[in-house]
């Protein structure tokens, strides 16, 4: 089996298990993290580092379901999906923010969107994804390692607060304009109106 097609089935019998997950062991058929291999790179940022969650899963030192690994980054699940498959594309050395990441670590990243996202669409069977970066507490970041969410979406699945909004303004305004017109119909020709109440099935005569 090459390359892609292996991964892709990896890819999906994590987002689709066909039976309980087997025991975490070092002979999972995924590669050493690189991290766990060398020491720290950036010695001002060891304490951040050390605490960092994505870096104690890059170490092995913390749990994640790995969707995807190489000597640059991993592709993990998100613990807190906001829907299923919703991934993490994080690399493995220490970078706070995408600014202050490395265009060519950025670029190896973005690389791997294409392999990742079909496969998990595939497996979600979704047919569109969010590529977002949240950059900096303002934006929404909460962990302070780079990483890009790949969230998997289907249609009318409202996932955005936003998005409910918008759904509820368009029908609102369509409603709002079929009775605007209604109000300067019957304004301008009271008869429209008349006939209206007429054909109403509260007003239809039984003669």
């Amino acid at each position: 089996m090459g390359t892609p097609k292996r991964r892709l089935a990896v890819l999906s019998s994590h987002l689709l298990p066909t039976g309980p997950a087997p025991p975490s062991s070092s002979s999972s058929g995924v590669s050493a993290s690189f991290c766990a291999q060398q020491r720290l790179s950036h010695s001002q940022e060891s304490g951040h580092e050390n605490d960092c969650v994505f870096c104690k899963i890059i170490r092995g030192e913390s749990p994640a379901v790995k969707l995807y690994e190489d000597d640059t980054c991993l592709c993990i699940l998100d613990t807190n999906p906001l829907s299923l498959g919703h991934s993490l594309i994080v690399p493995k050395s220490h970078f706070s923010c995408l600014d202050a990441t490395p265009p060519s670590v950025v670029a190896a990243m973005c690389a791997k969107v294409p392999l990742i996202s079909n496969a998990i669409m595939k497996a979600t069977d979704a047919d569109s994804f969010n590529l977002l970066v949240n950059n900096g507490a303002a934006a929404g970041q909460v962990i302070f390692h780079t990483h890009i969410h790949i969230i998997p979406r289907k249609a009318r699945d409202c996932l955005w607060t936003s998005e409910v909004t918008v759904a509820y303004l368009l029908s609102y305004s369509l409603q709002s304009k079929t009775s605007r017109r209604d109000q300067l119909m019957f304004g301008v020709f009271p008869e429209f109106e008349a006939a209206s109440l007429k054909d109403r099935p509260g007003n239809l005569s039984t003669g």
